[in-house]
């Protein structure tokens, strides 16, 4: 199916209208002329992106913010909030590991 070159992000709400009716990743890459892959990842985008949402972290814009660009108060809390959930997440798994280790050395009767 040839057709003009157009950004999937044009896609995105199809997509996901035929995600939620249970069309598979593959068939709606082909009835709008994507590959699979780029299907999966546009919806992994779009998954990635609601969850950041609900959770109140602000997107992050990609390059340099033009000059009369004001970060509210919110946005500021919020990249907090994530900066500070992110560096929590580490420590759980730094500590999740350090066990690992001690019931391995242990299992191998070292100290």
């Amino acid at each position: 199916m040839s057709r003009t070159y157009r950004h999937i992000k044009e896609y995105e709400k199809e997509i996901m209208r035929l995600k939620e009716e249970g069309v598979i990743e593959r068939e709606i890459g082909e009835k709008l002329g994507f590959t699979y892959k780029q299907v999966h990842n546009c919806i992994t985008r779009y998954n990635t992106r609601q969850k950041k949402l609900a959770a109140g972290i602000a997107l992050k814009r990609k390059g340099r913010p033009p000059k009369d660009y004001v970060v509210s108060e919110q946005d500021k809390v919020a990249e907090l909030r994530y900066i500070l959930a992110r560096k929590e997440a580490k420590i759980k798994s730094l500590e999740m590991e350090n066990e690992l280790m001690r019931d391995f050395l242990s299992l191998t009767e070292r100290k």
